[in-house]
């Protein structure tokens, strides 16, 4: 028998079943289309080996007059630039407390009120007064987590014995009890838990809590129940910072990082060197603002929603969304703004040691907005725009300031960061949307500002004086999945919808995606604040990645994903769609940067396509990348076949390893109902003895596979799981024969 040639349409189908798709593919993971041959995917590496705290979800990079070049990063926790590699916290101070207005900050010591051996975990104190409600405490040379407290019989209860590398031991009753967490009282402060203040003017509390364990910065770890004036911290050595404390997105206390009140710090007897100070009458507290949330949080019930929502005995919900952060470059400055909140500014001339500052403490700032769901500068006029934001004063302008509009879009004068009030002699303004009920995102494209509502998208232009900006209605009755969930390219918009994908041209349209039904069914709905579109314009496309809604565990214990960690993509030049696994919250396209930048759920930056492996492990590890096809079968699939051969025609060219290989499979079924019946496995490999030659790579393949497989129909599936190794694959042949109707 002649063989038969597999030849496959690009992208992948799952709309239709298997066996209707025959001559299509129907899974994918880390696996692209160029030209309409599946390929494996590039790899990515570790941007910077320094981790940022929180989730981002927010990139921009710039460069200044003098070529250096910037990276801003925005997190729920913080917002840093990078420089050089390196990560340096710019996040806005919210408010600076006037000195004494931090009344105490209390260091708690007393002793074991019974003697314990190395594996109590419930121990008994003289006193607890002051104590945290969860902490670190040090008994001699052993430190000790406990995780709650019983102030009723002052125990200490579930201890975790011998942390940060020290070792369990037995203590007599009356033994010293230091503690690393400190009491701080500060009226009205604002802060939220896991946000940060940095203290200054603290004087030394005796003993081990002196004044530069004291003066600097910290995360808030507890905030008391029923007195939100007081919040606990844990001292740590003056020598380390916040920065050096990140791991893995978390501020983590390793050995030798904790500094611990005790009755008796030189361990000499007398405990008239005890901790026992409350900082003394200066103490100045900057409060950053506030941590936002890494997730959307819907509540549903009695409390939820604001006061006096729905009707009596209906069900009422709200959500709390997570932080996302829109950014801009003025020029060679930056402008942020937490998503219905602050909007600030960084001066590129103050350098990268001063933190970012509300817009309204600019020089000569004028009826600036006070609060925005998201800013940009207009590349093509120089404005800066607010939108979803308050009037900030304008008396042009009906609402009050402090007060947001969710429909409200306002615009400085041009080329002047500072001044919005509206006036004759400048062309600062505002505009009013007149459909939805707020703004969910704006996109700037080369000749518009595209500006989607909750039900509607407007198309925002710059028309000149006296107007500067007119807007009009481009659709109704559309949607878009969240704020990051649109990407502008090539003079086009493309984004997400919450059950479709849509392109605007001169026009909104509905995107023909073959594979929309398995990822709408595949999205964890509370948690579409997520999806992020990201361009990778070197293989024309665009990525959106999103949290999936799998679920673990079962029963009471199960637990819903809400963390992104799949991918769709669209091919925008050969109209195709495939989709995979990966865990990304921000992408940033090559331009600046020479690659495409990722931010992983991992807490690290990424080069993507650098190499072929998977760059967040120590060595690397591979990428498990795979592509199955549809059935195929013979005739009109009444007839049995036979399947003995395979001439694989798979190039590895550009693998590092110097024996890359992959494993097709080819699977039988007899009914399309059927699982497979049976499937055989074949290695494709380039010998080592192949891969150098005189001036170039010479590729060296496996010749031919043999098979014994018996089906109605049968799919190939080709993956690979080395590393070095980079695949594509182009028309294999197989000896196909016809085998009976039973």
């Amino acid at each position: 028998m002649p063989l038969t040639k597999l030849q496959f349409k690009p992208g992948v189908n799952r709309e239709l079943t298997s066996s209707s798709n025959e001559g299509g593919w129907f899974d994918s993971d880390k696996v692209r289309f160029r030209f309409g041959y599946p390929e494996k995917i590039g790899g990515w590496v570790k941007y910077s080996q320094e981790s940022f705290l929180g989730s981002c979800r927010a990139l921009k990079a710039w460069m200044a007059l003098d070529s250096t070049k910037y990276m801003g990063i925005g997190t729920s926790r913080k917002y840093y630039i990078e420089e050089g590699y390196s990560l340096i916290d710019i996040t806005p101070i919210r408010v600076t407390t006037s000195a004494g207005d931090v009344s105490a900050i209390n260091a708690p010591r007393t002793t074991i009120d019974s003697s314990i051996n190395d594996s109590s975990t419930t121990i008994s104190l003289a006193s607890t007064t002051n104590f945290a409600p969860s902490g670190f405490i040090k008994i001699g040379d052993e430190e000790i987590k406990y995780d709650s407290i019983d102030t009723t019989n002052n125990n200490l209860l579930s201890c975790t014995r011998g942390v940060h590398g020290t070792t369990a031991a037995s203590h007599s009753s009356g033994a010293a009890v230091g503690t690393s967490t400190l009491k701080v009282t500060d009226t009205a402060h604002g802060a939220t838990l896991n946000s940060f203040v940095t203290f200054s003017g603290a004087v030394s509390l005796g003993g081990n809590i002196t004044a530069d364990v004291l003066n600097q910065e910290y995360q808030i770890d507890v905030i008391e129940t029923g007195n939100s004036d007081t919040y606990y911290i844990n001292a740590r050595a003056a020598s380390t910072s916040i920065k050096s404390l990140t791991v893995d997105g978390a501020v983590t206390f390793g050995a030798g990082t904790l500094v611990y009140s005790t009755n008796d710090a030189n361990s000499d007897g007398n405990t008239s060197d005890a901790d026992s100070g409350t900082g003394g009458s200066s103490i100045v507290g900057a409060y950053q603002i506030n941590s936002g949330l890494q997730d959307s949080i819907t509540s549903i019930g009695w409390g939820a929603g604001p006061w006096n929502a729905g009707t009596w005995n209906t069900t009422v919900s709200s959500v709390d969304t997570m932080r996302i952060w829109s950014h801009d470059n003025f020029g060679e400055d930056l402008i942020i703004c937490e998503r219905d909140g602050i909007i600030a500014f960084w001066d590129k001339t103050n350098g990268t040691n001063t933190r970012a500052i509300s817009l309204g403490s600019v020089t000569a700032a004028n009826k600036t907005p006070s609060i925005s769901k998201q800013i940009m500068v207009s590349d093509r006029d120089r404005h800066v725009i607010a939108f979803g934001c308050d009037s900030g004063g304008d008396p042009s302008i009906l609402t009050a300031a402090g007060v947001q509009d969710p429909l409200l879009i306002r615009f400085s004068d041009q080329e002047n960061v500072a001044e919005w009030e509206t006036k004759v002699d400048n062309t600062a303004g505002f505009l009013r949307l007149g459909s939805g009920s707020e703004i969910i995102m704006a996109v700037e494209t080369r000749q518009q500002i595209l500006v989607f509502t909750d039900t509607s998208l407007h198309s925002m232009q710059f028309i000149g004086p006296p107007f500067t900006f007119g807007i009009n209605v481009v659709a109704e009755g559309i949607t878009v999945a969240g704020p990051l969930a649109a990407v502008s390219v090539e003079n086009s918009v493309v984004w997400m919808g919450q059950n479709e994908f849509y392109i605007y041209a001169g026009s909104v349209q509905r995107l023909p995606c073959p594979i929309k039904d398995y990822i709408f069914s595949d999205i964890n709905t509370e948690q579409l604040e997520k999806v992020v579109a990201g361009l990778n314009s070197a293989f024309a496309e665009i990525w959106w990645f999103y949290p999936s809604a799998t679920t673990t565990g079962s029963g009471s214990s199960a637990t819903v994903n809400t963390a992104n960690d799949r991918y769709v993509i669209y091919n925008y030049e050969q109209k195709i769609w495939y989709f995979g696994t990966l865990n990304r919250n921000a992408w940033m396209d090559r331009g600046i940067k020479s690659n495409p930048i990722a931010a992983s759920t991992d807490h690290y930056l990424y080069n993507h396509e650098v190499g072929f492996d998977d760059g967040s492990t120590s060595p690397v590890s591979s990428i498990d990348a795979h592509i199955q096809s549809s059935q195929i079968d013979i005739g009109e699939g009444d007839k049995f076949l036979f399947l003995s051969k395979v001439l694989p025609d798979l190039t590895f060219r550009d693998s590092t390893n110097s024996a890359p290989k992959a494993t097709l499979t080819f699977l039988t079924k007899n009914f399309s109902g059927d699982d497979n019946k049976q499937n055989q496995s074949g290695s494709v490999q380039r010998s080592a003895a192949g891969t150098i030659g005189a001036s170039a790579q010479v590729e060296q393949f496996t010749n031919e596979i043999n098979f014994r497989l018996r089906g109605r129909s049968f799919a190939l599936k080709i993956d690979s799981s080395e590393t070095g190794t980079t695949w594509r694959l182009g028309t294999p042949r197989v000896d196909l024969r016809p085998d009976g109707k039973r």
